[in-house]
């Protein structure tokens, strides 16, 4: 991810809303957060402009937020500070998640998996495994196969799912959900909602 770091940098400084924020929590997240399931210590994987990580901190999370654009991370660390709240957001590298020194008891990913190539994603799940605790949920919404036509991200199947968390985790249940995206496109996606747990080393 550190070598197309400079991309998505440069996406996020082109616009004030990157096409795939929708400018608040997607309903699903909400959904979680409402159920008391983003608590303990949260990490919320390539967290854009800091919905997500924001969300579980207005309910009670400790939350960290990583993202690899500088741009995104600034205007989420301004977001934080307009809504007077606590959250660590750091620029960094998904595929290297133990440079954050920590580890977490829940994990928010939100369109970080289905943007990974084959080996990106090998890697990242290797990275989440090395920061999350035994007993610790993943919770990860990407785009679903059931998506039309070949527009916007890649199309993830559950079968992949399940093949990319096959050691160390075990697969509560994938949903079928929705995307919402930013206004200017005026349609959702469709999406899986995947609760994965890390399983004891």
């Amino acid at each position: 991810m550190a070598t197309r770091s400079a991309d998505w940098d440069s996406i996020y400084r082109a616009t004030e809303q990157a096409p795939w924020e929708a400018g608040r929590p997607q309903e699903a997240l909400v959904r979680l957060a409402e159920s008391g399931l983003l608590s303990g210590r949260v990490l919320d994987a390539g967290c854009g402009t800091g919905d997500h990580a924001l969300l579980a901190a207005e309910h009670g999370g400790d939350v960290t937020g990583i993202d690899c654009s500088a741009t995104a991370i600034a205007r989420a660390r301004r977001k934080a500070a307009e809504r007077g709240l606590k959250v660590r957001f750091e620029t960094g590298d998904v595929l290297d998640l133990a440079q954050l020194g920590t580890t977490f008891d829940t994990v928010v990913d939100v369109g970080m998996f289905h943007v990974l190539d084959d080996e990106e994603r090998r890697l990242y799940v290797r990275s989440l495994t090395s920061v999350t605790e035994p007993g610790g949920t993943c919770h990860l919404m990407c785009f679903s196969d059931r998506q039309p036509g070949a527009l916007g991200p890649r199309r993830i199947t559950q079968a992949e799912l399940r093949e990319a968390f096959a050691d160390g985790w075990e697969m509560l249940g994938i949903a079928p959900e929705t995307f919402a995206v930013a206004p200017q496109f005026g349609r959702k996606g469709h999406a899986w909602l995947a609760a994965i747990r890390r399983t004891a080393p």
